[in-house]
């Protein structure tokens, strides 16, 4: 970062990111995907603690994880093609988006401990701060915010 003082440009020794860090991957819903996934949100946050210093423990950690198993999940069962992770963080939140072809928006059903299986959206609603569904010209995407220092 470099500080201006009276005109006088003053290197401070360290450079701060300005642009949240952005990443995306993509899936052909081969077995290994969902794992792969995970995988690939792991390093990401990796980065996101020697980039950006963010302070991830490993609670929030394996929440973010859970989220994106549970939208790539989705999207593996629910639509008949590839879908894309995408990732963008920065040292508080991280904003994880899967896009898929299916047009069909996800329905999140009421709680019901007896129901065995859907409870993908609800989950996903539980961790994250915001969870929002938009239909895109080639299918839908889901998103989802989470606060990666849960003190705020």
């Amino acid at each position: 970062m470099i500080d201006h003082l009276d005109g006088a440009v003053i290197p401070t020794g360290f450079d701060v990111p300005v642009d949240p860090l952005r990443r995306a991957a993509h899936y052909t819903g081969e077995p290994g995907c969902i794992a792969e996934a995970r995988h690939f949100a792991a390093l990401f946050l990796q980065q996101l603690r020697t980039e950006w210093c963010a302070e991830i423990d490993r609670r929030v950690q394996d929440e973010v994880l859970l989220v994106v198993s549970e939208l790539v999940t989705n999207a593996d069962r629910h639509s008949d093609g590839p879908y894309i992770l995408e990732l963008e963080g920065t040292d508080t939140s991280l904003t994880v988006a899967v896009y898929d072809s299916s047009a069909a928006l996800p329905r999140r059903f009421p709680r019901d401990p007896q129901r065995i299986g859907r409870h993908g959206l609800e989950i996903v609603h539980a961790l994250a701060a915001e969870v929002a569904v938009e239909r895109v010209p080639v299918g839908k995407r889901v998103t989802a915010a989470v606060h990666l220092d849960k003190r705020n």
